[in-house]
């Protein structure tokens, strides 16, 4: 499975932190949920806990799945 990677955050003065993905906003954070998120990735992996957060997260699988026969909407001309 591929490390999530590319994520950042930013802790602002009115206690949010900002969450981007390769530059662009993934996300706000403010209050107890910003605290919660801040204890988290000083505890464990912060890609893994940024990328979880934000919801960019995708097992391998999903991805692999996505793109299998019966998942394309009867893009193949077949049902």
């Amino acid at each position: 499975m591929p490390r999530p990677q590319g994520f950042t955050y930013e802790e602002r003065r009115d206690g949010s932190v900002v969450l981007t993905h390769q530059g662009r906003a993934a996300g706000v954070l403010r209050g107890a949920r910003a605290a919660k998120f801040l204890a988290e990735v000083a505890a464990g992996d912060a890609q893994l806990v940024m990328a979880r957060w934000t919801g960019a997260y995708r097992f391998g699988n999903e991805r692999q799945a996505r793109n299998h026969p019966r998942n394309l909407g009867g893009r193949t001309g077949r049902r």
